[in-house]
């Protein structure tokens, strides 16, 4: 997930089994808030339910790290896009895997 204002940007990966966040990791480069939004995020979605971690918006991010400035949260505040993504991504790849059996 790239910044639509700079060039901070945001990778997550998840593994998931039986619909819960197992695993999470982050990769990112960016400024101080995108990468502790990004390391914040992905702590609020481990052990998560997909459904409940598909749900995290930027704003609940931004008050777990006791706020950040309006004007970051656009530029530095991507891990929830990222997250919802990555958890698309392993949707397509699961319906995928169904229909092929």
């Amino acid at each position: 997930m790239k910044s639509p204002v700079d060039s901070d940007t945001v990778v997550i990966t998840v593994r998931i089994e039986n619909d819960v966040i197992q695993d999470v990791k982050f990769k990112c480069m960016g400024c101080a808030v995108a990468i502790a939004c990004s390391s914040m995020a992905t702590e609020m979605i481990l052990g998560k339910p997909v459904d409940q971690a598909y749900q995290i918006t930027e704003q609940d991010v931004a008050n777990a790290l006791g706020g950040i400035p309006d004007y970051k949260m656009l530029c530095s505040n991507l891990a929830p896009k990222a997250i919802r993504q990555a958890i698309e991504n392993w949707r397509q790849r699961s319906a995928g895997a169904a229909d092929s059996r």
